[in-house]
């Protein structure tokens, strides 16, 4: 499948899939989708310090990226772990622009780093921010009660419906722990009703740029 690195509105850079027109963040700014949907209604709802994270389509490192920089800047201890079915190949990912967009060439290294280090073995990068990248299909993650947060971000409902199905919902739930939140950029009721049917209470906020409304989900046993 044909790929394209493109430029979006607010300068930072994505993957574009011309086949599908899916593109792999935003077209309207992926940092700050990125920062909206996943940073300020997601990691900053979790109160405790030391937080588990699993993030469902890790792309191109985004949103690990700003997870890791947001772990230096509160000193939260965050154990991440980012599932990708199909890897992005390293040489595209350090093409993109987030170094400079984000203001923080000092993290080039751990940027690289977590692109070249090894899949399916925790790699600590510092005593904030460890990373496990697991090559796997989203059906397939069996975690129980392990996470804190979920970040989900796999392709749109449009192009990939099967992604977003009860039994992958089912999957999240289980893998939460209890009081855990599931946060995702989309917002249509077919997902919404999904999440309800596994038992997630769901809420709709206001989306990022370009977007009305996004949703976040609770595990409340």
């Amino acid at each position: 499948m044909k790929r394209e690195i493109i430029k979006t509105l607010d300068g930072s850079t994505t993957i574009h899939l011309p086949d599908w027109d899916e593109c792999y963040h935003s077209k309207h700014g992926a940092i700050q989708e990125a920062y909206h949907v996943f940073i300020k209604n997601g990691l900053s709802l979790v109160e405790e310090k030391t937080i588990s994270i699993l993030e469902i389509g890790f792309g191109t490192g985004l949103n690990a990226f700003i997870t890791l920089l947001e772990a230096q800047k509160n000193n939260l201890s965050i154990d991440y772990t980012g599932v990708e079915a199909y890897p992005v190949e390293k040489e595209e990912a350090i093409e993109m622009n987030y170094l400079q967009e984000l203001k923080a060439e000092e993290f080039e290294t751990e940027y690289k780093e977590m692109h070249d280090c090894s899949w399916e073995e925790k790699n600590v990068f510092n005593p904030n921010f460890s990373l496990t990248k697991r090559k796997q299909f989203f059906q397939d993650i069996q975690d129980k009660n392990t996470f804190d947060l979920i970040y989900f971000d796999a392709f749109g409902y449009k192009v990939q419906p099967e992604l977003w199905s009860t039994e992958i919902f089912r999957n999240m739930f289980e893998a939460l722990k209890d009081n855990g939140i599931l946060v995702t950029y989309a917002a249509r009721g077919v997902v919404k009703r999904s999440m309800q049917e596994v038992g997630f209470i769901v809420k709709k906020v206001a989306g990022p740029p370009g977007k009305r409304e996004m949703m976040i989900s609770f595990k409340k046993l």
